[in-house]
């Protein structure tokens, strides 16, 4: 037992693929990060499967697509099926001590029963998620449910006495959600996450069983609340000029029209002036583009602290992972947040992965996406295989052709090259086709040109091709 590699699966919660410098950002420096790259392995090409929280979640958990987890919605009433084999039910069987530090999000949150000046008990969830097969959880369920509910990290906040005032920040309508946190940086969400992680690594010996440790970060999803003494870090000539066309969404086909013009899904709406995203000021922009990196640089001083602890304990028998659930939008279209989201800014999501051993740096430009995590370390940790929609990483010379996004009334494929994306609810039908080669800011619907008419139906076809099985067993 002792000989299997610790498995360190590392997560971040909307995180854009060109923040970090090894993928091309310079708005900060991510040296911790960017390390994983030395003895390891950079996917160009990874995908997410959802741009919600919960079922990108439950697709790395399971290895399955939405569809076929039954976990589609941050909002229904969907929690992942208890009876499912998952990453943590499976290593375990092979013998591994398995941990989560952070964020689960496997369950829906009820946000409905939210209250401004409460804070409300959370232990239900907690037994829940521990349920799934998790031996130890150090729990800190996003952000915002931090202030809502009690998990261990609110709890603790309480203690110190920096969750109040953090409550009325979260809950104050003036801010547009971006505030800096209203306490010592080590206090943050995300550095109480590392830190939780970085002791348990340092205080448990290897022993007789492996370690799987999941270290799921709720940064830099908003509110976007860094430490003001991280806002120095961020490059300002480095911050990327949004991208955006004047005119863009004028036709009210387009899936974000309401987002920018008033009343839509994207999250950004919600703290809008008049729930419009075109009403946000260039100065609001630049203030939320500054914190939002400040996190990642954050985060990155954070995963220094477990690399250096993986080090110590287990040297080159270890196989670490990181990614993220999703991206953000970040301004880009002139809207923040993922919600219906299949823009690359959302889609698209960095994977970086040193496997055991592992001498020497590689690039993989193969399509790959979230559903190929768990077979990655079940194969990693010797434990026996089990059906599901990814297939290992390790050694892998077969990409995907196509790869697909899906939540409540949405969905989407692509092959790298077009995108079709179809959006149904509320009684509207949205769907676009997006052409990257021609038009890689993905501005321009090209849904009704005749031209695209031959991609537009193969998309379309391998669409129905991918639900089909699941809605005609």
């Amino acid at each position: 037992m002792a000989e299997k590699p610790a498995i360190i699966f590392i997560t971040c919660d909307e995180m854009r693929l060109d923040t970090l410098s090894c993928y091309g950002g310079w708005a900060v420096h991510t040296p911790n990060i960017d390390s994983l790259m030395e003895k390891g392995t950079k996917y160009e090409n990874c995908y997410t499967v959802s741009p919600l929280c919960l079922p990108a979640r439950c697709s790395m958990l399971t290895g399955l697509y939405p569809h076929n987890s039954g976990a589609y919605s941050n909002f229904r009433k969907c929690p992942l099926d208890q009876n499912l084999p998952n990453i943590f039910t499976e290593l375990k069987k092979a013998g591994y001590r398995t941990s989560l530090f952070g964020k689960c999000h496997f369950a829906p949150v009820p946000y409905s029963e939210t209250r401004a000046d409460k804070t409300l008990p959370y232990d239900d969830f907690k037994e829940y998620y521990k349920s799934l097969g998790i031996d130890h959880l150090d729990l800190q369920d996003d952000k915002q449910v931090s202030v809502w509910y009690y998990d261990d990290y609110s709890k603790e906040l309480d203690k110190a006495g920096y969750l109040e005032e953090y409550r009325k920040l979260l809950w104050d309508p003036e801010n547009g959600k971006v505030f800096p946190f209203p306490g010592p940086a080590e206090w943050h969400p995300d550095a109480w996450v590392g830190d939780h992680a970085a002791q348990y690594l340092k205080d448990n010996e290897p022993g007789s069983s492996p370690l799987f440790a999941w270290i799921s970060f709720s940064g830099p999803h908003y509110p976007f609340d860094t430490p003001a003494e991280y806002y120095e870090r961020v490059n300002q000539d480095g911050l990327p000029a949004r991208s955006y066309m004047e005119g863009e969404f004028t036709d009210e086909s387009r899936i974000h029209y309401k987002s920018f013009y008033g009343d839509g899904h994207i999250d950004g709406c919600g703290p809008a002036p008049m729930h419009a995203c075109r009403n946000y000021t260039e100065e609001y922009w630049k203030k939320l583009q500054t914190s939002y990196y400040a996190n990642v640089a954050l985060i990155d001083d954070e995963v220094g602290k477990i690399l250096e602890q993986v080090q110590d304990k287990y040297g080159d028998n270890a196989m670490v992972i990181f990614t993220a659930d999703h991206g953000e939008m970040l301004g880009n279209h002139g809207v923040w947040g993922k919600h219906d989201c299949a823009y690359d800014d959302v889609w698209r999501i960095p994977l970086l992965i040193r496997f055991p051993g592992q001498e020497n740096a590689s690039e993989e430009k193969g399509i790959v996406n979230l559903t190929d995590i768990l077979p990655t370390c079940l194969e990693a940790g010797g434990a026996e295989a089990i059906a599901c929609d990814g297939k290992a990483l390790q050694g892998r010379t077969e990409f995907l052709e196509y790869t697909f996004s899906e939540s409540e009334g949405f969905c989407a494929v692509t092959d790298g090259k077009y995108k079709y994306i179809h959006v149904q609810k509320e009684g509207h039908n949205h769907r676009e086709f997006l052409d990257l080669i021609n038009d890689p800011k993905e501005f321009s619907n090209r849904m009704e040109d005749p031209s695209a008419a031959g991609e537009k139906a193969r998309l379309m076809e391998r669409l129905i091709t991918h639900f089909m099985p699941h809605v005609l067993p």
